[in-house]
């Protein structure tokens, strides 16, 4: 029995170490990506950086473009769950939210933590996009997924009633003002507070896409 629990224990520690080196990997990944650019950065460097051997990283990535995707959506969601934003809990909460008022204020404050996350990696991948085809690829895989989180956050808004505008139109207006451009404008050129800009966002959103309510 004590040696079953001892292989359980060894496994459950290499698990996690494991996943402890993936993530210092990322992170270093990551530092280097927005302090040099995605096309200068090395795999040599990102190793050295997460203090680790080069065959680790290709053990763990394969390849600096498979790394940088990793990188980007652990940047996104906050962890390396595979678990789409959509899908989870923050999110779902704000889909379960009947008002649809009231879900455009919460929505527009999980986004706008979302914006603080990825901008620094956001603005490295569009400087380096013209040159470099993996960061152009990450960005149009990015514009992809955002569009299809949008229809499905239209779709939802449109099966509450309440929405002011066609589905479509909705898609729209929520995919063009969750690309990060607004945030970047308003807080990180401007120095609006994101406190600030969730409110003005979840305003803009409601009074253009909610009914709204008779007097």
């Amino acid at each position: 029995m004590s040696k079953s629990v001892k292989r359980q224990y060894n496994s459950t520690r290499r698990q996690e170490q494991a996943a402890e080196t993936r993530l210092r990997i990322i992170q270093a990944a990551h530092e280097l990506f927005v302090a040099k650019g995605y096309g200068r950065t090395t795999i040599a460097e990102i190793a050295s950086t997460a203090g680790v051997a080069i065959e680790t990283v290709y053990a763990a990535f394969r390849n600096k473009h498979t790394l940088l995707r990793q990188v980007w959506y652990v940047s996104f969601r906050g962890d390396e769950e595979d678990v789409r934003l959509l899908d989870r809990p923050e999110i779902r909460a704000v889909l379960a939210e009947p008002d649809l008022a009231t879900r455009f204020v919460q929505h527009a404050v999980v986004i706008t933590a979302v914006f603080r996350r990825i901008a620094p990696l956001l603005a490295a991948l569009q400087g380096a996009a013209a040159s470099e085809s993996a960061a152009g690829a990450m960005l149009a895989e990015w514009d992809q997924q955002r569009l299809d989180a949008c229809t499905k956050y239209a779709a939802a808004a449109a099966a509450t009633g309440q929405l002011a505008v066609s589905e479509a139109e909705c898609r729209d207006v929520l995919a063009a003002t969750m690309d990060g451009t607004l945030w970047k404008r308003l807080v990180a050129e401007s120095g609006w507070p994101d406190e600030r800009f969730a409110t003005w966002l979840g305003h803009l959103w409601t009074s253009q896409l909610v009914t709204a309510h008779p007097a």
